[in-house]
């Protein structure tokens, strides 16, 4: 049988020595809706703005491209099995399988699958019962000096006032203690004047800066909207949770990190997967595996975003979590949050665990953080209908 032609991107492709499959991550009989998931996800960290270099992106959009288009695809498929050194003909009716598990390599969502919306059982999760919902919200650093000195300051000047009643005082008694009373009213009338101002500038920054408790916007992915659904249904019981969809890294203009959740001065930094079901846990490098085996079925951006993140606000308590959804008929589990940089975590794993971790200052909210948490939100802007 001879050779399909080596022409457009089987040719470059074949020169590199990349297969575009590889590149993506994804399997050869990988849907369109797989392809284009992998391709969004790669190019938010692969694109020049954010580090990656130009050669590189360039052969990302060449894959894309060719993976999407099906005639594109059935000539790069057919060219590939046969003019690949070494490479024997694929069985058009069996599927290449992992040398490594002997499984099928097919990593991805199936386009027909709904996944469930993420339920949790409350009853055992002790935070959520001990929570003072009605607790006023607090802002800091502190604006001004609070209630304690300015009310300290107006009573140590009634009782100051207070022996004019009842000491009969000689004219210089009373000049020495008609100057200890000025002394102390202007004492007290700067920490009123400083505490009103404090009232003020908290009302100027909830109306400036402080206008929700959600900001941005969802990927249209299944597992994102799922995550923010969880996040809106269960940690805004907190009154001082500020949640976050898409944020990016600083010069970066994509959503590098989907999802986050300030709370005092902690900060939690989600990412969404939708992966095939089995039983998930991680190692310090980062490193996930499934079911006892290496994880290939895609990567994550975690690691750098908790560098990025910690380097840009170096006075919050910073943590991170990996949600993951199945992307078929069947369950997932993971391993109990231990001491991994990124640990998986089921939707009640997440909701347990994270929760009672932000429920220890629930009501604080850090003003500093919030201002550079909103600034880094990106916009997703959707096609008009």
């Amino acid at each position: 049988m001879t050779a399909a032609p080596e022409t457009g991107p089987l040719r470059s492709a074949l020169v590199r020595g990349v297969d575009y499959y590889e590149l993506l991550g994804v399997g050869r009989y990988a849907s369109e809706a797989e392809i284009k998931s992998a391709y969004r996800s790669l190019a938010k960290v692969m694109h020049p703005d954010a580090g990656g270099s130009s050669g590189t992106f360039r052969m990302l959009q060449e894959a894309y491209d060719t993976l999407r288009d099906p005639a594109r695809r059935r000539d790069y498929d057919r060219g590939w099995s046969f003019t690949r050194p070494g490479a024997r003909p694929t069985s058009p009716t069996r599927p290449p399988r992992s040398g490594r598990t002997g499984r099928l390599r097919n990593f991805g969502e199936d386009p027909d699958f709904v996944p469930p919306k993420p339920v949790v059982d409350l009853g055992g999760v002790a935070w959520w019962h001990l929570v003072d919902v009605g607790q006023r919200v607090r802002y800091v650093p502190a604006a001004g000096p609070g209630h304690a000195p300015a009310l300290a300051a107006l009573c140590g000047w009634f009782f100051l006032l207070l022996p004019v009643v009842v000491i009969d005082f000689s004219p210089l008694a009373l000049g020495v203690w008609l100057v200890l009373v000025a002394a102390a009213a202007a004492m007290a009338f700067r920490l009123v004047r400083r505490y009103l101002a404090a009232i003020r500038a908290d009302r100027a920054f909830t109306l400036d800066h402080d206008t929700g408790v959600v900001h941005g916007t969802t990927d249209d992915r299944a597992c994102e909207r799922l995550t923010a659904e969880l996040l809106s249904r269960y940690l805004t019981r907190l009154p001082g949770a500020r949640i976050f969809h898409g944020l990016a890294w600083p010069g970066s203009v994509f959503a590098d990190v989907d999802h986050a959740v300030l709370c005092g001065r902690k900060l939690v930094l989600i990412e969404s997967k939708s992966w095939l079901p089995g039983h998930y846990e991680a190692e310090d490098d980062g490193t996930v595996w499934r079911n006892g085996h290496p994880f290939r079925g895609g990567g994550m951006r975690m690691p750098r975003s908790l560098a990025v993140y910690r380097k840009l606000l170096p006075w919050l308590d910073i943590r991170t979590a990996l949600l993951v959804y199945p992307s078929r008929d069947g369950v997932v589990t993971t391993e109990e949050p231990a001491d991994a940089i990124v640990p998986p975590m089921t939707p009640a794993q997440f909701v347990e665990e994270i929760g009672d971790w932000l429920a220890e200052d629930p009501a604080t909210v850090d003003r500093e953080a919030l201002r550079v948490l909103i600034g880094q939100v990106v916009p997703i802007v959707r096609p008009a209908s």
